[in-house]
């Protein structure tokens, strides 16, 4: 296991600022320009879909992690929309009950983010394995390629809690075929600098990092998937 992952599993037990606060029912595309009318045809989306983490809690949304993403697509002169599906305060159940609406339009790739209040919560490594499953397939059914991003369970819950949560990434980017970031806050978590006073959610330049590691796996599947 990672060791920052055993800082922000700490950080979890001593608050709940995954689950504290709300966003909209609806997430708005994380570049700005997305939410504006425009003549120009829809382009492919790739969807985050998320916690808090994704979201972007604390942050201006043009520094939200699905955000940078945009800018680094939009650079390299990609024709993507980036929507930001971050909720904060879901679990892998709550982003299972809003997949469709997630995955409506032209969706070409989707990043699963969740996990986090999963394991804040102690809901048991069963349940998060098979809504994270049910999740793939979904989108897999659509031809939907999926990017699967893992997170950590707190130290304090016992070493068996701990390997079962931690396994379930790697098992599920196996049996699917999935694309594997094999920890989110991967760089992030546990350093002080690039987390808010919570100790959880990244600071602006933790949210680069955290885009730095998503744009690793994600670019490669985006060159895949263009048309």
């Amino acid at each position: 296991m990672h060791r920052t992952a055993v800082f922000v599993a700490c950080a979890w037990l001593a608050a709940s600022a995954c689950g504290s606060q709300s966003e909209p029912a609806r997430p708005q595309g994380a570049s700005p320009a997305a939410a504006q009318v425009s003549k120009t045809p829809a382009r492919p989306r790739i969807v985050a879909l998320g916690d808090s983490i994704t979201a972007g809690l604390g942050l201006p949304v043009d520094q939200s992690y699905p955000s940078l993403l945009q800018r680094r697509i939009d650079k390299d002169g990609l024709n993507y929309e980036v929507v930001n599906a971050g909720v904060s305060g879901d679990t892998s159940a709550g982003g299972l009950s809003r997949l469709d609406w997630a995955l409506e339009g032209d969706v070409r790739v989707l990043i699963v983010a969740l996990g986090g209040n999963d394991a804040l919560r102690a809901l048991p490594p069963g349940e998060l394995r098979q809504n994270l499953s049910t999740i793939i397939e979904r989108a897999q059914a659509k031809h939907i390629t999926v990017l699967l991003a893992g997170m950590e369970a707190p130290r304090n819950f016992g070493r068996d809690y701990i390997v079962r949560f931690h396994q379930v990434y790697p098992d599920l980017a196996k049996k699917y075929n999935v694309a594997l970031v094999p920890f989110l806050l991967q760089d992030v978590a546990g350093i002080e600098r690039l987390n808010q006073r919570d100790g959880i959610h990244p600071t602006a330049e933790g949210a680069e990092i955290v885009a730095g590691t998503i744009w690793k796996a994600l670019q490669p599947l985006v060159a895949a998937s263009r048309s």
